[in-house]
């Protein structure tokens, strides 16, 4: 294995994360499956029919030939899949070859085409990530906001089942009321988080700043850029919060750039695979999204309105349908 193609990367679309699968785990099998059969099969043109056109253009049939034979070479025949894990950013399959153990990680379009595809030599199990982080947070914003995901539990956290967002949380703005938008909800402009500042929850170092990605019409998403715009800060070794769906153009620091707690990033806005303005934030043990583990997340001092009753909470980690915020 020590000659195995390093990491091969290869992809046309920029992916991401938050709803990791464009399409659903049946559907990524169908594929997976079937590719394996064609390279077992040595039948890359019909490979290629799998890819969607950007795929095709960055990896045309002389290449694709190319690379499929060497990596034949290498670790022989396919013998087998297992079972399919989720990580922020791809579908990874173990891919049990005659002369080795691959991971290979795939991303569907909306027409189950391949966008993305990526063999490595299978990783080693993953460190556990931190029990009970040692950075103190703050909520990385002001105002009122409902926790629309968020939990230990599945039934209240759709991102559970992904090791990087099992304690991530979905976050929409609200008035005094509790309503998340004014009007039709047709507009950007409708929902109350849009465009509202948001903080850093803690000092830090900027190791990833995404701007640039349009922002979506609400209702629909953008699963070819599934984090939208973002930012990721390292507050220490194994604590990094990560930001995603801000508004287009609004991030405002720098990767390298030092940050403080309740600093500007940028605004809250409907970028990526998000199909209405919120904020997504969770914690991880690694800046590297397909390999991080999630953090459970104890905000210092919230405020906490639920069933109408409001409190003042220190070391919590909120719930969905709470009404959280700084005061």
């Amino acid at each position: 294995m020590k000659k195995l193609i390093p990491a091969v990367l290869v992809f046309a679309l920029t992916i991401s994360f938050q709803n990791v699968f464009a399409q659903d785990a049946e559907s990524y099998s169908k594929i997976a499956n079937r590719l394996v059969e064609l390279i077992n099969a040595t039948d890359y043109s019909s490979v290629e029919n799998l890819f969607n056109k950007d795929m095709s253009k960055a990896l045309p049939l002389e290449k694709a030939t190319e690379f499929f034979r060497g990596l034949s070479q290498q670790v022989g025949r396919i013998q087998k899949l297992d079972e399919p894990k989720r990580n922020t950013q791809w579908t990874v399959f173990p891919v049990h070859c005659e002369r080795g153990i691959l991971d290979m990680s795939l991303a569907l379009d909306g027409d189950n085409k391949i966008a993305g595809l990526y063999f490595k030599p299978k990783a080693a199990a993953s460190e556990t990530a931190p029990i009970k982080h040692l950075t103190e947070l703050s909520l990385p914003f002001k105002g009122k906001w409902l926790v629309f995901w968020g939990g230990d539990t599945k039934a209240l956290n759709h991102h559970h089942d992904v090791p990087a967002q099992k304690f991530a949380f979905d976050l929409l703005g609200v008035d005094e009321g509790g309503e998340t938008h004014h009007g039709a909800g047709t507009k950007n402009e409708d929902y109350l988080c849009f465009g509202r500042e948001i903080l850093a929850p803690a000092d830090g170092v900027v190791v990833e700043a995404i701007d640039g990605v349009r922002d979506n019409a609400p209702g629909s998403m953008n699963p070819y850029c599934l984090v939208g715009n973002c930012v990721v800060i390292r507050h220490r070794t194994n604590e990094f919060s990560v930001l995603a769906h801000f508004q287009r153009g609004s991030v405002v620091v720098k990767a390298g750039e030092q940050v403080k707690r309740g600093q500007l990033l940028g605004k809250c806005g409907n970028s990526g695979n998000s199909s209405e303005p919120h904020l997504h934030y969770q914690l991880q043990h690694s800046p590297i999204f397909q390999d991080a583990l999630g953090i459970k997340i104890l905000f210092q001092n919230i405020s906490v309105t639920k069933d109408g009753q409001t409190e003042m909470k220190m070391n919590y980690s909120p719930v969905k349908s709470d009404i959280i915020s700084p005061e």
